[in-house]
């Protein structure tokens, strides 16, 4: 069996469900989802019920993940028209401001100006912002990173003219970043006709040929693959309301890897996409001593059965895959091998965290 060296995966756009949404979800299971991916960091959402939105609710919800979860973790901060005020004083406790210009659930979602200002303004320098802006919205926050002159990085672009805006602003030297969801390369409305209801997403899957502006960008424009794991309870999502996404935490190295094997991208590429460039973006620290081992000629098909995420279900059940993940090495300790998660709750470290006498302590520790 020939073997694979990669270095440990991040994930920026990961939806944890805690504070509110634990019978989906939870610290612990999914970073041991993330674990069983090859993912050794995750960066968590705020649209949780409630969203994190203040220092106080982010302190408490990291003290929380600091018992359960089994990788690094990092969380967002929330931008909310209410609590504009609470912005400097969440910024350390945050990996990055989240700000949604379009749909989402809970009271997240910016829609003036003015509160968007306020957002450039009060967020510190040194913290990313992350965006949710799909079409039209897009070129806001594209016109509001050249306006102050700051990084901004677009979640989860799906559509043609999206990557084409993006790639014309990337060629006028703005600061701009973006990610593409494994669902949105492999995916397309006609796999959402047949998913049902569990191809339900935002943004929704698109036509075959944004898909393909996509690839054909995936060298260029694009900095990240990122899952977008959005898990929902089978009964959720076969509801007369079915809420969106999907969870892909599992099966997203999988799916690159495929596209490796099939000759759609090189192994130098996914490295960039899916370590190197997310560590950067969002200036992560370095995990020394940890690697994922792979079997790149390993094919099997993707079934539900196998999966580590509580929702346990994904869209890409029946697919045929190539390249497998038999060992996880993290920080020096064998923490999933062989389909078994072995890092116990509470291994992981919280991002962001700090250096004291030669020891990494987070922010949060012993309080």
């Amino acid at each position: 069996m020939a073997e694979l060296i990669l270095p440990g995966l991040i994930d920026v756009h990961t939806h944890l469900r805690v504070p509110g949404g634990e019978y989906k979800e939870d610290f612990a299971t999914g970073t041991a989802a993330a674990l069983a991916g090859g993912i050794t960091t995750v960066l968590a959402m705020p649209n949780t019920g409630p969203p994190l939105t203040t220092p106080e609710l982010l302190q408490e919800t990291r003290k929380t993940a600091s018992r359960h979860i089994r990788n690094d973790v990092g969380l967002f901060a929330g931008a909310s028209p209410a609590h504009m005020d609470h912005l400097p004083a969440c910024a350390p406790y945050a990996v990055g401001l989240k700000i949604y210009l379009n749909d989402t659930f809970g009271p997240l979602r910016v829609e003036d100006l003015p509160t968007l200002e306020a957002c450039f303004e009060r967020w510190p320098a040194g913290k990313l912002i992350a965006m949710h802006a799909e079409g039209q919205s897009l070129a806001t926050g594209i016109g509001l990173a050249a306006a102050y002159d700051r990084p901004v990085h677009f979640c989860h672009i799906s559509r043609r003219d999206e990557i084409e805006l993006i790639a014309t602003a990337k060629g006028r030297g703005l600061p701009v970043t973006c990610e593409v969801t494994p669902h949105h390369l492999f995916l397309t409305d006609a796999d959402a006709h047949r998913l049902g209801p569990r191809g339900t997403m935002r943004p929704p899957l698109a036509e075959k040929s944004d898909r393909e502006a996509l690839w054909a960008h995936i060298n260029s424009t694009i900095d990240c693959i990122a899952t977008d794991h959005a898990p929902h309870t089978l009964a959720e999502k076969q509801s007369p309301d079915p809420p969106p996404g999907v969870p892909g935490l599992e099966t997203s190295l999988t799916l690159m890897l495929t596209a490796v094997h099939e000759g759609w991208l090189t192994i130098e590429s996914l490295i960039e996409l899916m370590a190197s460039n997310p560590r950067r973006i969002f200036n992560l620290p370095s995990q020394p001593d940890t690697r994922v081992e792979v079997d790149p000629e390993a094919t099997f098909t993707i079934a539900d059965e196998i999966l580590h995420t509580k929702c346990g279900w994904t869209p890409f059940a029946g697919l045929t895959a190539h390249g497998q993940v038999q060992r996880v090495i993290l920080r020096g300790e064998t923490v999933y091998e062989d389909g078994q998660v072995l890092a116990p709750p509470g291994n992981g470290r919280l991002l962001p965290y700090i250096e004291q006498s030669n020891k990494i302590t987070s922010i949060l520790s012993d309080q």
